[in-house]
């Protein structure tokens, strides 16, 4: 079986997408819309990669994922950033903070599971 999955998208349409674009390939998907609903998930199991958007309702991803390498259950943990925010300083911030790769929306689907697979 593929590995597991978890999405951190507030947009329902970029959810889709992913789940649209993943699962055929047989990864276990979850989906989530915000970072604190992602949290409560992580609490019951453990993804091998977190697709993460920034910009979220409460909790911003950089903060979320901030958050998870403060916390030893969860400091190795990939995540790769998958964001519309695209400017060179918004890539470093997001490198910087410890996502494993950072992917900028509108994205390609072969350049996307190509960074999936070189993460995991």
């Amino acid at each position: 079986m593929k590995n597991s999955i978890l999405i951190v998208e507030d947009e329902a349409a970029i959810r889709e997408l992913l789940v649209f674009a993943l699962a055929p390939l047989g990864y276990r998907l979850a989906e989530v819309d915000s970072a604190e609903a992602a949290l409560d998930w992580l609490r019951a199991q453990t993804p091998d990669l977190i697709l993460l958007d920034w910009m979220l309702p409460g909790e911003s991803g950089v903060d979320f994922a901030r958050r998870l390498r403060a916390d030893a259950r969860w400091k190795a943990l990939p995540v790769i950033m998958l964001t519309a925010r695209s400017a060179e300083v918004d890539r470093i911030v997001g490198l910087e903070i410890g996502a494993d790769d950072y992917v900028t929306k509108p994205f390609s689907k072969r350049e996307l599971l190509a960074r999936i697979r070189s993460v995991l």
